[in-house]
């Protein structure tokens, strides 16, 4: 019995140290100073198992149809390509002031996860749909149902490939369609 009050002395001891250590504001939040490797390595941990966890059951549509393709281009371009970047840009005033950085999906290693295309997909939607906390990153899924995230998770996919002319014509809105 003595080790389980021992244990539970030290956890108070953890919580208390943790709460002191917030109060006291040494703990920086500001986005243009980055956080101490061991901080960073913890968080992208914690952020990287959170989203597997959430997205391992998705069922992915075929991204390969062109319909989808064409339909996620021109609401990528609106919505994503100040953080994220297009084909031939490298970096952005939202892309350099936010901390931690955004991927630039337009590179082919960018938010593509560890080689499985099929977890990839998973991820990417599920990220678009609910965003991650304290990142900048939105939570679409409030204003956009699900085949229209498809389709931007279907652009993505394809849009290492595109050069910046092609990236332009498939991003394009006809005069008749405006912001959904």
């Amino acid at each position: 019995m003595g080790w389980v009050k021992c244990v539970v002395s030290g956890l108070l001891l953890v919580v208390v140290a943790g709460l002191l250590v917030a109060w006291s504001g040494v703990i920086s939040v500001a986005a243009d100073q980055p956080h101490d490797p061991l901080t960073y390595k913890l968080l992208e941990f914690a952020r990287e198992r959170s989203i597997a966890r959430a997205a391992a059951d998705i069922e992915v549509p075929d991204l390969s149809d062109p319909d989808l393709l064409l339909a996620g281009g021109p609401d990528y371009n609106d919505m994503c390509a100040s953080c994220h970047l297009k084909p031939g840009q490298r970096e952005s005033d939202l892309s350099l002031g936010l901390y931690p950085a955004p991927p630039n999906l337009s590179l082919a290693s960018a938010g593509q996860g560890d080689g499985d295309e099929v977890q990839a997909a998973r991820r990417q939607f599920w990220v678009i749909k609910h965003g991650i906390k304290a990142s900048g990153m939105p939570a679409w899924g409030l204003t956009h149902d699900d085949q229209r995230i498809w389709a931007m998770v279907a652009f993505m996919k394809k849009m290492p490939q595109l050069s910046p002319a092609h990236y332009q014509i498939l991003t394009a809105r006809g005069d008749d369609e405006g912001h959904h």
